[in-house]
């Protein structure tokens, strides 16, 4: 039997999942943006809202789904796959009540401590503005500062990183967020491993490196991700298997507690002279770390899916043995003031060996249109990270006027870098 499967969402992580699934399936996708690279690789598409979980469910019995696949948290959150399954239609991502481990960063904390997860900071959860600065002071050493809820990857302020103690408490006070978490800060470097997950199993996928700061060098404010690289095992250069093996005891240890949980789990971890320690975990594929992982998937995303909908194991995943590096092209200002609503050109046909993923665009009648988000990506693959990363910046050439690209994700240097910091830390 052909599945028929419905996307929902119309990011660059989508766009990776629907290259993943268009040519075993019939797919259907629903998004907010009419993502061009989404749309040419569905049967059929639909605008709706990503939180609009009715709408969404309507569109499915309208398609006949029979399996779904949800993008991004915004539709986690507003519980998308609760209204699914109450239609009938098995959606792979976790339910509303299981999503809060990304979704609530108080309650993801008290969740590791309840449940013996390793790897779990100090912290405090806080209601109270006030309350939240004074622990800030009395603080002996820097802090990691969260909200909550939701930021989009661009919440969080760092003391002795990215500000100092009383700009993370002037920052609090101005945004005034209903509930934070104040945490220490973990000195190391970060990675990421998600795992496919359903009916207990867990099945994870390659260490991934992601680059938060807006500007080359590891620079400027943080955003949803500039860029990520992955090396041909499935480890990075500046780990060793045991790193990756206790990041993904980590993640077997979360599913362990939380038996329904279904969908992408994904564990963003700091390498630490003193082991693995958990940033925070996500309810879906990262993006950009899904345009790393999928292209190089070889067991076919929609038999995991069907697996996991069946009650069945899921099956083993198979991994090209591929180093892969993506850089995003972001608007003018991105993040702090970025150029909406601009027309650009993206000129597929000087993309070269790379592979092209669009992002947060509309398409229209017209041409192409940014939002206030990233535009579009594009993933280099080779033997090496290297060679990865020079088909990446080949690819690059597609990009016009009025994009801006971090070009040092991936390159030797920032690799080396990274190499030298954490055997720096592990000799401490």
């Amino acid at each position: 039997m052909t599945e028929t499967v419905l996307l929902i969402g119309g990011g660059g992580r989508e766009h990776a999942i629907a290259r993943s699934l268009a040519s075993d399936c019939d797919l259907y996708a629903c998004a907010s943006n009419r993502n061009p690279g989404v749309v040419s690789l569905a049967d059929g598409f639909e605008r709706v809202d990503e939180t609009d979980a009715d709408a969404i469910a309507d569109y499915a019995e309208t398609v006949a789904a029979t399996l779904a696949v949800v993008g991004p948290e915004s539709a986690l959150a507003s519980g998308v796959v609760d209204a699914l399954e109450e239609r009938g239609v098995y959606a792979f991502g976790p339910r509303k009540m299981d999503a809060r481990i990304e979704t609530d960063k108080a309650f993801q904390r008290r969740f590791m401590v309840e449940n013996d997860v390793p790897g779990c900071p100090d912290f405090e959860t806080f209601h109270d503005i006030e309350g939240a600065c004074a622990y800030i002071d009395q603080y002996d050493g820097d802090v990691a500062v969260k909200p909550a809820g939701l930021t989009g990857g661009k919440g969080v302020k760092v003391t002795g990183d990215q500000v100092t103690k009383e700009e993370a408490k002037e920052y609090l006070r101005t945004e005034k967020y209903e509930q934070v978490v104040i945490e220490e800060r973990f000195v190391g470097e970060e990675f990421t491993v998600q795992a496919l997950v359903a009916n207990g199993d867990v099945r994870p996928t390659p260490a991934v490196q992601d680059h938060k700061r807006a500007y080359e060098g590891d620079e400027g404010p943080n955003t949803g991700g500039m860029g990520s690289y992955s090396d041909a095992g499935r480890t990075l250069p500046f780990m060793e298997e045991g790193d990756y093996e206790e990041a993904v005891d980590v993640l077997e240890a979360v599913v362990s507690a939380l038996p329904d949980y279904r969908g992408v789990l994904y564990g963003q971890f700091m390498l630490t002279a003193d082991g693995v320690r958990v940033v925070e975990f996500n309810a879906r594929f990262g993006d950009p770390e899904a345009m790393n992982t999928l292209p190089v998937l070889e067991t076919p995303f929609v038999d995991v899916l069907a697996a996991a909908r069946d009650g069945e194991p899921l099956p083993g995943l198979d991994f090209s043995p591929t180093a892969t590096v993506c850089k995003y092209a972001v608007p003018d200002g991105y993040p702090t003031n970025p150029e909406a609503g601009a027309r650009i050109e993206v000129d597929e046909d000087n993309v070269g060996d790379g592979l092209l993923f669009y992002a947060s665009v509309e398409e229209r009648d017209d041409g192409l249109y940014t939002s206030t988000s990233r535009s579009f990506a594009v993933v280099g693959l080779g033997d090496t990270i290297a060679a990865a990363e020079a088909v990446a910046a080949d690819a690059l050439a597609a990009a016009g006027n009025g994009l801006r690209i971090r070009h040092d994700i991936g390159s030797a240097e920032l690799v080396e870098r990274r190499v030298e910091h954490m055997a720096e830390l592990r000799t401490q």
